[in-house]
């Protein structure tokens, strides 16, 4: 299948396996259920499905799970609703275990679907961003994990940038899945814990205030530090 072919039809397919995921809920109006583009939109979707899923707790985690995995496969914005509607639905820990699990699996499909699909497409749209993406990722390759690890703990990379590109720049797939899984555990868990107040969120700066983006901030530069350390280290060993 060519490329800027299968990319729509795969978009298509997945969009479809959805909406009939959608509308084959018991017992609900489907068409109350919507991608939340703010927290209020949030915070009215998670009183709905709260209700439904007393009686069809496993019905909603699968469509939590679809809805999920489509927006990080396509990298759709406005995952962090998401984020937080599972901790409003399951809870701090269940949430933080299932956004983790997800965003992985959702980042390794986009990385994926952008390997066999968007070469042209990046390549043409985003040639200068891949480009000192590549160099920075050939000059950290000795510590290839650590620097991912930074790239995701770093409260101001794109991850959309990181999945869409990773396989256009020789990042090995189970390298790229493990930095996701583990280097976004912080900011999952701070959406999770936030999923217990959203009736009273606003906006994403209350969630993501000026001490919480530090500590994130502080973690990236502790990876950081570990990473040169770690390098030297070995170098020294291996001098004596």
């Amino acid at each position: 299948m060519k490329p800027l072919v299968g990319l729509p039809v795969v978009f298509c397919c997945s969009t479809l396996a959805l909406y009939l995921l959608l509308v084959s809920a018991p017992d609900l109006k489907w068409e109350s259920l919507k991608f939340p583009t703010n927290f209020e939109e949030a915070n009215q979707l998670a009183r709905v499905l709260s209700q439904y899923r007393n009686e069809h707790y496993i019905y909603v985690v699968i469509l939590f799970a679809a809805a999920f995995l489509y927006k990080q496969t396509f990298a759709i914005p406005g995952s962090v609703f998401l984020n937080v509607l599972a901790g409003a639905l399951f809870g701090p820990w269940i949430g933080l275990a299932l956004i983790c699990s997800l965003t992985a699996l959702g980042a390794t499909c986009c990385f994926l679907f952008s390997r066999l699909f968007a070469k042209p497409l990046v390549e043409k749209y985003l040639g200068a961003r891949l480009s000192r993406l590549k160099l920075t990722v050939a000059e950290n390759r000795h510590r290839l994990f650590y620097f991912l690890l930074f790239a995701r703990l770093f409260p101001a990379s794109p991850n959309w940038l990181l999945n869409i590109c990773s396989p256009f720049v020789d990042i090995p797939i189970v390298t790229f899945f493990t930095s996701v899984l583990v280097g976004l555990i912080p900011y999952n868990f701070v959406c999770a814990q936030a999923g217990g107040i959203l009736s009273e969120i606003k906006s994403v700066g209350q969630i993501f205030d000026r001490w919480t983006i530090f500590r994130l901030f502080l973690m990236a530069v502790a990876v950081l530090i570990f990473a040169v350390f770690s390098k030297k280290r070995k170098s020294t060993t291996r001098n004596c």
